[in-house]
């Protein structure tokens, strides 16, 4: 049987794990299965694949994002920019594994972010500047637009959010928050920004998927702004996992 995972650590909810038992039970697929690999060293990474050659791909989430990088082989030209991998291909050559990195975060946040953008979506403000925030600077820059982090601490020319102002929130009419700020269960929390510069032509997205709409997303509603959540771009990253893992070669 083929296996696929997630590593990381904790693994306490795993949307990937329920997405695709779910994808092989609707699309039939079988003789793979998909489980959680929560790993607290990743030293101990290479223990799972070189002891079972089953394992074809992976998954991969905090705090082995960057960590993992060391044990590949290759990277895709924006794993190698982002410098971050949430999926690994993995390849037999004769007894050796082969280990490419791909980050479809970034595949993900484009295709779902796309269909909303407006002519007056020019610069955007980036709440955060973890590791989920690489992504989104990597397809902004793609896309042309112009962006400012904003952060508890300056960093690289960028904006506390002591220095936002409703003035700043109106010329920025694209909102992004990378910063795990609203997670369920602190569904009441939400970026400490000046709400108020919030209108009609601003789009708030939010990386977090649970709760579904955050208060930072409701805030922005409130004001009649249109909203995102994270859901969609994981079901696209998903998906774009899987073709990778499935690709020739």
């Amino acid at each position: 049987m083929k296996k696929l995972g997630l590593i990381g650590y904790p693994l306490s909810h795993s949307f990937s794990k329920k997405y695709y038992l779910e994808k092989f039970e609707r699309e039939n697929i079988t003789d793979i299965h998909y489980d959680l690999y929560p790993i607290e060293d990743i030293l101990n990474f290479p223990l799972l694949y070189e002891r079972d050659p089953g394992f074809y791909g992976f998954n991969v989430t905090i705090p082995h994002k960057r960590n993992v990088m060391r044990f590949l082989n290759e990277f895709s030209p924006e794993a190698a920019e982002i410098n971050a991998v949430n999926c690994i291909q993995v390849r037999w050559q004769g007894a050796r594994p082969y280990l490419k990195g791909f980050n479809t975060d970034a595949f993900g946040f484009k295709q779902s972010l796309l269909p909303l953008l407006k002519p007056q979506h020019t610069s955007a403000l980036i709440f955060g500047n973890g590791g989920a925030a690489q992504s989104v600077f990597y397809v902004l820059r793609e896309l042309g637009i112009s962006f400012k982090i904003v952060s508890r601490s300056r960093n690289n020319g960028g904006l506390t959010y002591a220095d936002l102002t409703e003035d700043i929130i109106a010329s920025h009419k694209l909102l992004i928050n990378c910063s795990p700020v609203g997670t369920f269960p602190n569904v009441e929390d939400a970026p400490n920004i000046p709400y108020g510069g919030i209108d009609s032509a601003h789009l708030l997205y939010d990386l977090i998927y649970n709760p579904e709409e955050t208060t930072f997303l409701k805030r922005g509603k409130e004001r009649g702004a249109v909203i995102k959540n994270g859901h969609e771009m994981l079901i696209f990253q998903a998906e774009k996992n899987w073709e990778i893992w499935n690709q020739e070669g």
